[in-house]
Parts: C-alpha cells; structure tokens; sequence
C-alpha cells in the first residue's frame, strides 16, 4: 500500500492539463512531464500504474465514484492543498455534483475533522461557484446509478436538443448510457447488418419514447427492455416534460453500420403525450 500511497501524493505537483480523457479513460502525464528525467520510476507508476489499468482506469468503480474515494482519502488525511483542488476539478469532470460534494465533505467533517471540512469547503466553492445548487440536471443524476456523462458532440447534429453519453464498458458488448434533456430525441435512423446486429435499450431514469415506422410510439420507463431489430427505421429520446436516460447496447452482427435520416418533426414529437 505504501508504494501506491507516493504517486497519490505526486498530484500536489499536477494541474488538470496532465490529465485527459478518452471515452472514459485517463491518460496521465504529470510523472514524466515534471520528474521523467529526474525520478523516471516513480513518473512511471504514476502515470501508468496509479493513472493506468491498475488503478483509475479499472473499471470496478466508475471515474466518479474513484474521484469521490479520492476526495475522501485526502480530506481524511488533511491533504488539502493543491493535490485537493486538481481531484475537486477531476471530481466535477466525472460527474460529481455540488450537492453531491457538499454531502460528501459534511459527512467528512465529522469523521476527518472539521478543520479539514473547512478547508475542503473553501475549494469545493471555487471548483462549483458557476453551479446552481439543485439544477434539473443534478436531480436527474441523483435518480440513477450511471453517470450522466459528457456533451454528446460526436452525434450532435443527429439530436434534437441535448443529449451527453458515458461509455459504460467496451468489452465483450459495447454498451453506453445516454441521456436526453427533455424533448431532446435523435433523428430517425437504421442500424444495417447482414445477420444479427440491432440494438437494445435499457430504461434508466426518467420518461421517454421509442418508436418504429408506422408504429406507435411506446413509452419508455425505467426498467424497460426495447428490443430493435436490425434493419428496422426507429428512433428515441425524451419526453416532452421529463429528462431521460437508457442504456444503449449494440448487438453484434455482420456488416453492420448506423443510417442517420430526418429529424423526427416537432408535429409528429408533440403529439406524444
């Protein structure tokens, strides 16, 4: 344990800009940058040890959850200097909220000391002072176990609105979690495959809408299974007056490839109820 405790420590040297992710991965540069010619072991289990496979990137615990570990650890350790703001500014990249921060370090005060609280409190203020305590978007995270996530930039211009995804595992089937602002839903659109492929949702949080071509649409809850067969026109989102989250899983196949079409129209959208 006293060789994993040194790298942690090395973070009061780091600045978020060492530090950037990938489809929920960190890659970490910090050791090398600052001490590779000088200390080239230790930059080694820093950022490939600490910040690899091992450690962060492992994906028993989600990033968010690792950073709220992290928070603790050194708050409970009276760590609270610039090792502490990097991970409250990691913390918020991975999904921590300011309520949820602010829950974490009252708890801590009273098993880490109040003092450590108070200084704790002082950079959690910085890191959130642009948040709204209690934002639709916080109260939507606290309804479920994924994270939100990041903006989903890559599929933007197939959205009606605002939607973020958080890569949930690469493995075996290739799943994410995505989440819709309300009214936010993506174009009509085909996952092709030879044989097999397809796709399956899961509902997490909220209430939203699938619906096949010449279907009705089917109203989507948490805790229901959508099964979309390959080939098949369809598309998905949100409510009008709820956020939404489902879990997105792509079923292997052959040949398989996505065909983005029309925005679903706002005519056709608002008559769901």
């Amino acid at each position: 344990m006293k060789r994993l405790i040194l790298p942690l420590t090395f973070i009061i040297l780091t600045s978020n800009n060492n530090i950037s992710m990938a489809q929920n991965k960190i890659h970490q540069t910090a050791g090398r940058d600052l001490l590779g010619e000088f200390a080239p072991g230790f930059a080694q289990l820093n950022d490939d040890v600490l910040f690899g496979d091992m450690i962060w990137n492992d994906t028993t615990f989600s990033l968010h959850d690792r950073s709220l570990i992290t928070i603790s650890v050194l708050v409970g350790k009276g760590i609270t200097d610039a090792s502490l703001k990097s991970h409250l500014e990691l913390g918020k990249k991975h999904g921590i909220t300011r309520l949820e921060i602010s829950a974490l370090l009252t708890q801590l005060a009273l098993y880490a000391g109040w003092p450590n609280a108070w200084a704790a409190f002082r950079m959690a203020k910085e890191v959130w002072n642009d948040d709204n305590a209690f934002t639709d978007k916080e109260r939507f995270q606290q309804e479920m176990i994924f994270p939100i996530g990041e903006p989903n930039t890559t599929y933007a211009e197939y959205f009606t609105g605002n939607s973020y995804i958080a890569h949930i595992s690469n493995s075996q089937i290739t799943f994410s979690n995505v989440s819709f602002e309300p009214g936010c839903r993506n174009n009509w659109h085909i996952h092709h495959a030879a044989t097999k492929g397809g796709q399956m949702l899961v509902g997490v949080a909220g209430r939203g809408w699938y619906q096949e071509e010449g279907k009705p649409a089917r109203q989507i809850l948490p805790g229901t299974v959508i099964h979309i067969p390959a080939n098949v026109k369809h598309w998905h989102g949100a409510a009008a007056d709820s956020w939404f989250a489902h879990l997105a899983f792509e079923i292997p196949g052959e040949n398989t490839s996505n065909e983005w079409l029309s925005p679903v129209s706002n005519e056709e959208y608002n008559k769901l109820k």
